[in-house]
């Protein structure tokens, strides 16, 4: 390729916002010329890898954007430490029908079993498939919302927890809302019922959530709209944190 085409190449695909092409073009003609590729296939090459180029920067946006305390994935889960949890129900889920159909999930259990670890991995999995997420605990969210309440900016603070594809809220029942605070939660599931996937962590089982919200029948309004199309999880076995803690004493033991 002379030197000329490959100045006017790399101009063009700047002016087309394709950055990585301007970059590569070079590296581009070496493979084809390797492969001895017809016009299609270095077409399809070109384009193949832009895409994949745009896919990853859109992905690392994404995950930027989300506010997830950490990018861990299933493979990093140690379902040999909960053998009660089948992993094939987890790996389904990760497999997304439930975010496609504007579904839900929820992962209940005492602390420390790992359920945010698969919802994170649950939301990675979704933003790396071309889904907007958004991860708060249910305490900051709520805080959030009584904020814009206040300065009379309700409607567009609410739009933070309602465009996105896929919305992940922990720690529901670490801390009992008052009736009104529960009625900004409502307002949030509502909206999202039917338009976008919660995925949702408690430590609470179902039956205690009138005591979380702070009236039934709210909570059974809530839970209406949450379990009409919801998978569940339920983990019952033994904390990683204790578990890591109790290593690391057994450790120090040793050493002395």
């Amino acid at each position: 390729m002379s030197e000329l085409v490959s100045t006017r190449i790399r101009n063009t695909a700047g002016k087309l916002g394709l950055p990585h092409l301007a970059e590569t073009i070079r590296e581009y003609t070496r493979r084809a010329d390797e492969g001895k590729m017809g016009y299609l296939d270095f077409l399809d090459l070109v384009l193949s890898e832009e895409l994949a180029v745009r896919d990853d920067r859109r992905f690392r946006q994404g995950l930027r954007l989300s506010k997830l305390p950490h990018h861990k994935t299933l493979d990093e889960y140690d379902f040999s430490f909960q053998p009660d949890l089948d992993p094939r129900k987890v790996k389904d889920l990760a497999a997304l029908s439930f975010v496609e159909g504007k579904a839900n999930a929820a992962l209940l259990g005492p602390p420390g079993v790992g359920k945010t670890h698969i919802a994170v991995a649950l939301a990675v999995a979704a933003c790396r498939a071309g889904y907007s997420i958004y991860f708060t605990s249910l305490d900051d969210m709520v805080r959030n919302l009584k904020t814009a309440e206040a300065a009379g900016r309700l409607t567009n603070k609410l739009g933070t927890y309602l465009r996105t594809g896929v919305l992940v809220v922990d720690e529901v029942g670490y801390q009992p809302l008052e009736r009104a605070e529960a009625n900004l939660v409502f307002q949030v599931i509502s909206k999202r019922y039917e338009k976008g996937s919660i995925i949702l962590i408690s430590n609470k089982t179902f039956s205690e959530w009138g005591q979380v919200f702070g009236d039934e029948v709210l909570a059974t309004a809530i839970l209406d709209r949450l379990l009409h199309h919801c998978e569940v999880i339920s983990i019952n076995g033994p904390s990683y944190r204790l578990k890591n803690r109790l290593q690391a004493i057994e450790r120090e033991n040793d050493v002395a």
